[in-house]
């Protein structure tokens, strides 16, 4: 598990990094609260953290605030304080701070928090998984992937970079449910999202939108190298699959659309689907993309 430790007094930092790092904790140590909240607010943030009160830029109590303004994934937060006044204390749990330690740190005292601070981590990680994957194939659900969506199109529009949007969906599939059974269509589609998840870049994201259709967003990237990554996709999903003796024929067909984010996400999705509309009508297995860029 990560744990960020911020704290520029040097040797309270170190002890801390020594004590953590010999108990298999993955440790970052930064001196001011400014790159601290950076961390805090990055894509690899860590699950645990352990601020100092009193440090440059931005004291602990700030930073707490900062992070849970952000939202996120839970981080389980423990405020360092010489501070023996109790109100102290109350003002850095109002602040966001889930517990305290006192300087200088009790080893035994720390790793009890420590403990605590992973059980309750784990324990969020558990619900937002049960709240934002799609059980079946283990891909994000409808409305995991469209929060996605929403928060890349912001990003984009910050940015100024293009996003594209795909739409998969599987061939025919009502009739592999007829024809092989619902077992075999499950089969199918936890296939087709295994495939689909090992071709995707780290930083693109899929989620099942509903059925048999897949929305995959292409953050940081235009319809050319999108179509490319979808042609991937479609040749590892077109396949015989073998299920219980029998031999399943598998294909999809994909839309995708381009767009800068002063789009909403709903437009952009209504043209990745018209693009899809146009591949099913032209024979299916095979991938379309939108007439252009979408302003």
């Amino acid at each position: 598990m990560k744990v960020l430790i911020a704290d520029d007094d040097r040797l309270s930092a170190r002890m801390l990094e020594a004590n953590l790092t010999k108990s298999g904790y993955e440790v970052t140590v930064v001196s001011d609260g400014g790159r601290a909240l950076q961390i805090l607010n990055s894509d690899d943030r860590p699950q645990i953290a352990i601020l100092d009160w009193m440090m440059p830029v931005m004291d602990g109590p700030e930073v707490c605030r900062q992070v849970r303004r952000a939202g996120g994934p839970y981080i389980y937060i423990l405020l360092l304080t010489g501070n023996t006044d109790p109100s102290a204390v109350v003002t850095g749990m109002d602040a966001g701070a889930d517990d305290y330690i006192r300087k200088p740190f009790d080893r035994a005292e720390l790793h009890a928090r420590l403990r605590s601070g992973r059980r309750i981590v784990e324990l969020e990680e558990k619900l937002r998984r049960q709240a934002t994957v799609d059980t079946l194939t283990g891909l994000l659900n409808r409305g995991a992937i469209m929060d996605r969506l929403g928060r890349e199109m912001e990003r984009a529009l910050r940015e100024k970079h293009p996003i594209c949007v795909a739409i998969v969906d599987l061939d025919h599939f009502k009739k592999i449910n007829d024809t092989f059974g619902h077992s075999a269509g499950d089969t199918v589609l936890r296939e087709a999202a295994s495939k689909m998840s090992s071709v995707l870049r780290p930083y693109d994201a899929v989620g099942r939108y509903g059925g048999e259709e897949f929305i995959i967003v292409f953050p940081r990237c235009d319809q050319s190298v999108a179509s490319g990554i979808a042609e991937r996709i479609r040749s590892s999903i077109a396949q015989r699959l073998e299920i219980d003796s029998q031999e399943v024929p598998v294909t999809a067909s994909i839309g995708i659309a381009q767009a800068v984010a002063s789009l909403t996400a709903d437009e952009v999705i209504r043209a990745a689907d018209n693009a899809l509309f146009r591949a099913k009508e032209s024979g299916r297995n095979r991938v379309e993309l939108a007439s252009g860029p979408l302003n």
